[in-house]
């Protein structure tokens, strides 16, 4: 991912992750990039059209797929303390093995983050979250 990372970089965006996904029996491979003022089309162009012909050579994944290259949304995955980091003052899920908590993102630092809603501020390690993103309340 590091190889990747760099590649990334020389389109002016930073990688923010990288998922597979099996979409009607065929693999999807997709590069989430993020950059300040948002991502555009153009953006995400520039990086499949770099990262297309070094996949021939050297295919992340192995059989079929196709290549997708976007922003992670409003609503996105948080799998890193460099993306709760990114997300503070974000509405947050998080789901442990134990429980599932919802709130404002008040704290995130390279162990744990802090929820707050009306119950009050949880404070839940970033190795026991199985499961966390950002959400929009309509």
């Amino acid at each position: 991912m590091d190889n990747l990372n760099e590649l990334v970089k020389e389109c002016g965006v930073e990688l923010y992750d990288t998922e597979i996904a099996n979409e009607n029996g065929r693999a999807t491979y997709r590069i989430y990039i993020t950059k300040n003022g948002g991502v555009s089309l153009d953006d995400c162009e520039k990086v499949s059209r770099l990262l297309s012909p070094i996949f021939d050579v050297e295919p992340p994944i192995s059989g079929d797929y196709n290549l997708e290259v976007s922003s992670p949304g409003l609503e996105r995955k948080l799998s890193e303390a460099r993306h709760f980091k990114a997300s503070l003052g974000e509405l947050v899920k998080a789901q442990t093995a134990e429980a599932k908590f919802a709130g404002r993102l008040v704290k995130a630092d390279d162990e744990s983050i802090a929820l707050e809603n009306d119950e009050g501020v949880f404070e839940i390690k970033i190795g026991d979250i199985k499961k966390a993103k950002t959400y929009l309340e309509w």
